[in-house]
């Protein structure tokens, strides 16, 4: 009589199998944007906020027809400068990175928060198109009122950074000097016995 295969090493080729066709399936790009605005204040007391939108694809397969769109940033409130809040790439290949920025001059003052912007792309396996979102942006207080920069700002940066290094370096040079030069006292002292 022949001997049946044990049962537990049937599951086990089982789950091999599962688990490769599951990794043969993830063949895919995995988009990650991040978003990042700052904020700049012109002598003439406008200011722009400079966008930039970096777009990594950390997937193991080529992304195509990428597509980037930030609509986060309303007319009424903001006029583009330079560049445009969408682009498009034919492709981002495993492991590339994409990088687009733009600049806007603000209308209005107060408290804005952006929403994320959009990414699509197509997988090649895929009929639909894929969408990713970017990292949000810190609320940004646009043409607040802020107190004028103080002229010994950069003082007190750096007693704050290096002030402890400073007064530790003037102790010891103070005690070698103390201890390297003569005295006074002892040299009256030796005139005397003479």
């Amino acid at each position: 009589m022949a001997n049946p295969t044990p049962a537990p090493l049937v599951y086990v080729l089982l789950a091999l199998l599962l688990v490769s066709s599951t990794i043969a399936t993830s063949d895919v790009p995995f988009i990650v944007a991040h978003k990042k605005a700052s904020l700049t204040r012109l002598k003439s007391g406008a200011e722009r906020v400079s966008v930039s939108i970096d777009i990594y694809n950390q997937g193991s397969s080529t992304a195509y027809d990428v597509s980037l769109n930030d609509a986060s940033w309303p007319g009424d409130v903001f006029d583009v400068i330079s560049g445009e809040t969408s682009k498009s790439w034919e492709r981002l290949d495993a492991g590339g990175h994409l990088s687009h920025s733009f600049e806007l001059e603000a209308k209005t003052k107060g408290m804005f928060h952006g929403s994320p912007a959009v990414v699509t792309f197509r997988v090649p396996t895929k009929s639909a198109l894929q969408e990713a979102l970017s990292t949000p942006i810190l609320p940004l207080d646009v043409l607040a009122d802020r107190l004028p920069e103080n002229k010994f700002e950069w003082v007190k940066r750096l007693l704050a950074k290096y002030g402890s290094l400073i007064s530790v370096n003037s102790i010891v040079i103070l005690f070698i000097y103390l201890v390297a030069s003569p005295s006074k006292s002892s040299a009256k002292g030796s005139k005397k016995k003479r």
